[in-house]
């Protein structure tokens, strides 16, 4: 990562894993959805880019929930991105969407940016190999993210940890900035920047913290 430029954490989102554990904060948030509570402790704890990747919702409750996002966290200067939708992105004024291998194809939607001036819509991709990150890299995206770097239960479906060699060499190979996911903690967050990320993705890191002042105090310190 570039000296003196600040790392990016980027939430994702995941209901179906706050559905199945504690959240305790929730009584002290004032609502009732855990998954509001855990974007609004996000976004104070540090989150700039919030992804909302919730795949099985329907496309109103989609909008829905990426409109309270980008209502929720606009004083905290997140930016909202859309996991595969760029309908609901674009209904829900996010900052941008997330590509991943069976969404639009990234040229489609590059020309789509051009065509309509949207210069400030961001367009990021999950590569999980070094060639599809360059493939992303030239085609114009403006971020990657790249794992899994550690075992993780969310991303066991992608294979065997991708490690922090590759994502170093994957990270040299490309222009853009470059996001480790999976597996990503407090703990091996700095291997990952010292490799060259511009920072990270998580989903249990946010969802599991109960205080978002010391997460965003421990974020800092990285």
């Amino acid at each position: 990562m570039p000296h003196g430029r600040k790392p990016i954490f980027c939430y994702v989102t995941d209901r179906r894993a706050l559905e199945a554990a504690p959240i305790p904060s929730r009584s002290l948030a004032g609502h009732a959805d855990p998954l509001h509570d855990s974007i609004r402790r996000a976004a104070a704890a540090g989150a700039r880019w919030i992804q909302i990747r919730e795949k099985d919702l329907d496309a109103l409750s989609l909008v829905e929930l990426a409109r309270f996002a980008v209502a929720e966290t606009r004083a905290a200067g997140a930016r909202v991105l859309v996991n595969d939708r760029l309908d609901v992105a674009l209904a829900a004024n996010a900052a941008g969407v997330h590509l991943g291998e069976k969404s639009l194809p990234l040229e489609a939607v590059i020309e789509w940016r051009r065509s309509t001036g949207s210069s400030d819509f961001l367009i990021g991709v999950s590569c999980h190999s070094l060639e599809p990150a360059r493939a992303a890299g030239r085609g114009g995206a403006d971020y990657i993210f790249f794992g899994p770097v550690f075992a993780t239960p969310s991303k066991a479906a992608f294979g065997a940890p991708q490690g922090i060699e590759r994502l170093r060499e994957v990270c040299a190979s490309v222009e853009i900035p470059v996001l480790a996911i999976g597996g990503v903690n407090l703990e091996n967050a700095h291997e990952c920047l010292d490799a060259g990320a511009a920072g990270f993705a998580a989903i249990r890191l946010f969802q599991d913290a109960a205080d978002p002042a010391k997460l965003a105090a421990q974020l800092k310190a990285l």
